[in-house]
């Protein structure tokens, strides 16, 4: 158990920050509310009480004796404002302290997480954006807001990023202990998901991919300071807020924007399942039941993760992450494929797992071994896949 401070500014997204108060609750952890003066005109004392279970600290002069602007900072594991707007964060920066919650970050020894929201114009205000790099150039960790309906009539950057979204940024933290950035400045590209190779206009070949994997890879690479762009394809799951998102669906669209994503990135993570294979012939019209002698000759699609060290030749960087998802054989168990396929391929690190009998795609947990080019071994027990995903950064940050 944690014990999370969780600031609550004043903007209409006061409201959403009760989703994320019940989602650290139920995780276990134990959460003491801050509100500014201004949230509590949008929710009130009392249903923070109710919905955390504890007392709500609201002002310097309560509790004077218990030091609470000092205390709570000090003792805390996390401190998460949600909403945070451009007001606070502007007080943040320059180390204003008029009430409870800016005194709590001025004393916080522990990781901070900040979770935007305003309207467009605010979040894209120079102001507001130098704001935001000076507090990330602190350590201070800064979602960036997702892009919809703000409030009255208007859509754009500055929605607050959905509570489950806040909750899995606030365990990624938790769940390491303290260490925020040690990921800060560097350019990660992560590929995720399914390719679909198309067949005739309605049909097309793909995998089980849910991209699940590539998604925790790519929200904790973020949580821990990284600038991440995200090439999707097919996914169950949404991108989470604040990576750069670039859209492919075939395997080739998806070697074009990694190729062209990967000349000014740190680290590559080719975490997607991409296709071996494709239709010749992508029919223009559709294949009809009762067409006789139906066949569907395949050719191979290239190999990406070859070409991106290949590309790389002698430089340093980037970093290249591949992933094999193996079933043993006859001949060769998983690990055994593993090798074989890290020698083959020419990558720092291989991530190694057996999907066989159902035991990851579409699931939430993952069981793998990193293999390193140097004849490393690191077994990753099975774990929530974003643990698997912290773990496999850990091993690309012992690489510099």
């Amino acid at each position: 158990m944690a014990r999370v401070v969780l600031g609550v500014a004043g903007g209409i997204a006061a409201y959403k920050a009760c989703e994320v108060l019940r989602g650290l609750t139920e995780s276990g952890h134990e959460v003491t509310v801050v509100p500014t003066a201004a949230a509590l005109r949008f929710v009130g004392a009392p249903t923070w009480a109710a919905l955390s279970g504890r007392p709500v600290a609201t002002d310097v002069w309560t509790g004077v004796h218990d030091v609470p602007h000092v205390r709570l900072g000090q003792e805390a594991d996390l401190i998460l404002v949600v909403p945070a707007t451009a007001d606070l964060m502007a007080r943040a920066t320059q180390g204003i302290a008029d009430d409870l919650l800016t005194n709590v970050l001025l004393t916080a020894r522990c990781p901070v997480l900040l979770a935007p929201a305003m309207h467009t114009e605010m979040w894209e205000h120079p102001a507001t954006r130098r704001n935001v790099a000076l507090l990330r150039e602190r350590g201070v960790l800064v979602l960036d807001p997702a892009s919809g309906r703000l409030t009255g009539a208007d859509t754009g950057p500055g929605r607050l990023p959905d509570p489950p979204v806040i909750v899995a940024a606030a365990q990624d933290v938790l769940r390491r202990g303290g260490r925020v950035d040690d990921l800060r400045g560097r350019r990660v590209v992560v590929s995720a998901g399914g390719t679909r190779e198309a067949w005739d206009p309605v049909r097309f070949l793909g995998n089980r991919s849910s991209g699940r994997q590539g998604v925790a890879l790519a929200r904790t690479a973020l949580s821990r300071g990284a600038e991440v762009t995200l090439v999707a394809g097919a996914m169950e799951v949404d991108p989470p807020a604040g990576v750069r998102v670039v859209r492919v669906e075939s395997a080739e669209q998806m070697r074009s924007a990694v190729h062209a994503e990967a000349g000014a990135a740190d680290v590559v993570v080719m975490a997607a399942a991409v296709a071996d294979f494709r239709p010749e012939d992508a029919g223009a019209h559709k294949v009809k039941r009762g067409d006789a002698d139906v066949t569907l000759p395949l050719v191979q699609n290239a190999d990406i993760l070859r070409e991106l060290v290949d590309a790389r030749a002698d430089a340093p960087r980037p970093v290249i992450v591949g992933f094999a998802a193996e079933t043993g054989d006859a001949d060769h168990d998983v690990l055994e494929h593993g090798r074989e396929k890290l020698a083959r391929k020419g990558c720092d690190l291989l991530v190694v797992n057996d999907v066989s009998g159902d035991r990851v795609f579409g699931q939430p947990h993952n069981e793998v071994v990193i293999l390193g080019r140097d004849g490393s071994e690191v077994p990753v027990a099975q774990a929530d896949k974003a643990a698997v995903a912290d773990a496999i950064w850990d091993a690309v940050t012992r690489l510099s």
